[in-house]
């Protein structure tokens, strides 16, 4: 036999915890439903060859994120932007972005890399200036959108927060397109004349600790269950066969 006496104000205390954990547990479900789709999508577009710029705007460049592209064109070298960022090392640095120019006459995003801040000046590399054609293999990324929190880009400082694709293409003299403003292309590690910038910065290997995270939401919500439960135990709020904890 199970009788209870509800303590209104601890149990509508313990209500909110338990919905609030839950909750919780739930989204973490979600989203690590969300993460297995972008683990999946990174495998499967890294392991497939690179195609054209071509081949990538016949159909939707973002079904294509984490896959490679090879394109064929001229950096404009001074019309660089400098992006606030740390490399895989966690160094504090500044990634270069230079538009590329390609063949038929379009504007490509190419973050080229990494370099030192004491680097930015493209005077301190001019190894790494490549003028003339250049064939290039990169990663498609998606274009940014700034982070809750995060600096405003300062396009008149040419100081970058995130990449703002539509923007950069923009003022790099591309022409608007939705389809070439969606994507920007991350480097390799392909060596660099003179060593800089550092390519291959793409962050391959995410994290996926949802499942935890929401293990521990949801041992939260049990945890409170069973606190409230004891709580109405101790105080003779709860009979279990006609006897309480204060009978007893």
């Amino acid at each position: 036999m199970f009788k209870l006496r509800p303590a209104f104000g601890f149990t509508l205390f313990a209500v909110a915890v338990f919905l609030f954990s839950s909750g919780l547990g739930v989204w973490q479900l979600e989203r690590r439903e969300w993460k297995l789709g972008i683990l999946n999508r990174i495998a499967v577009n890294q392991a497939a060859a690179p195609v054209s710029l071509d081949e990538l705007l016949q159909g939707e460049p973002l079904a294509h994120e984490y896959g490679r592209v090879h394109v064929t064109g001229t950096f404009q070298n001074d019309r660089e932007f400098y992006l606030a960022a740390r490399n895989l090392k966690d160094d504090v640095g500044i990634q270069v972005i230079t538009p590329l120019k390609t063949t038929d006459g379009r504007v490509v995003l190419f973050d080229r890399g990494w370099v030192p801040s004491p680097k930015k000046d493209p005077a301190t590399r001019p190894q790494g200036q490549l003028a003339g054609t250049v064939d290039l293999v990169g990663v498609v990324r998606r274009n940014q959108t700034q982070r809750y929190f995060a600096p405003d880009n300062d396009p008149g400082k040419n100081f970058w927060f995130h990449v703002d694709v539509p923007l950069m293409r923009k003022m790099a003299g591309g022409t608007p397109d939705p389809k070439m403003d969606a994507f920007f292309l991350e480097a390799d590690a392909t060596l660099n004349p003179g060593g800089l910038p550092v390519g291959g910065q793409t962050q391959l290997d995410i994290p996926n600790d949802h499942l935890q995270y929401a293990l521990t939401w949801f041992g939260i919500a049990l945890a409170m269950v069973g606190v409230w439960l004891a709580w109405h135990w101790e105080n003779g709020r709860l009979a279990i066969n006609g006897r309480t904890k204060v009978q007893q």
